[in-house]
């Protein structure tokens, strides 16, 4: 495996992402790793070696350009906010990224799917709601605000993974979605691990008052679900 980083444009907005494929004579799936509100940092770019482990190349992603990462909650918030009020430039900005990777030398471009965290499980969200199509997204603790865009025909096949103490989500939320997706005949699916909160799959959450804690039972069960999806999505292609 050698990883390296990448640049690639969203129009005039310069991204900096982190590629890696296990080595093989084969093309392999890939999978884009969507980072934290913090920005793309070294816990994704370790998402994306554990991704090689599994045999699939993968790219973490910049959602908002020129590698930028936060320091603060509220500088955080500050970089978030920008695509959670416009989806209309969230959705290009995702896409972009989905773009430029199959165009990697190495990767097979009909087999591409979407994993993020946090922030990145809300973009996830967002990829299947406009209605681009790839094997599937896959949502770890993610925000699920609703989208102001028009829900379009969902052409990708969902997977979310949820903490059942995740304050920064609402069940009004949970069902929303749910709701959306069934209606738009998603095939979807809705995994909540008990007794855990937000940012359940990052060792360095450790903020009961902000609702942010690590849970290694639910990090490993929901690694293990996404890997079987994965294992799933990428067969099933082409039948």
């Amino acid at each position: 495996m050698s990883g390296r980083i990448v640049n690639y444009y969203d129009q005039s907005t310069e991204c900096e992402g982190y590629f890696s494929m296990p080595e093989s004579s084969n093309s392999a799936p890939l999978v884009l790793v969507a980072h934290t509100w913090k920005g793309r940092s070294e816990f994704e770019d370790g998402k994306v070696i554990a991704l090689n482990n599994l045999g699939y190349a993968a790219l973490s992603i910049d959602i908002f350009g020129g590698g930028i990462n936060g320091s603060s909650t509220e500088e955080n918030q500050a970089l978030i906010e920008p695509f959670v009020q416009d989806r209309k430039l969230f959705r290009q900005r995702l896409i972009s990224a989905v773009e430029f990777g199959k165009t990697i030398d190495g990767v097979d471009p009909s087999k591409i799917a979407f994993i993020g965290f946090c922030f990145g499980g809300l973009a996830a969200i967002e990829l299947a709601r406009s209605g681009y199509q790839l094997s599937g997204c896959v949502s770890f603790h993610g925000l699920l605000n609703q989208s102001d865009e028009p829900l379009q025909k969902v052409n990708t096949k969902l997977l979310v993974l949820h903490g059942d103490k995740d304050p920064m989500v609402s069940s009004d939320q949970i069902l929303a979605l749910q709701n959306e997706m069934t209606e738009s005949k998603a095939d979807w699916q809705f995994i909540s691990y008990g007794n855990t909160y937000h940012a359940f799959t990052n060792p360095m959450a450790n903020d009961i008052e902000m609702g942010t804690v690590y849970n290694h039972d639910s990090d490993m069960r929901s690694w293990a679900a996404m890997s079987n999806f994965l294992e799933e999505v990428f067969s099933n292609v082409n039948k």
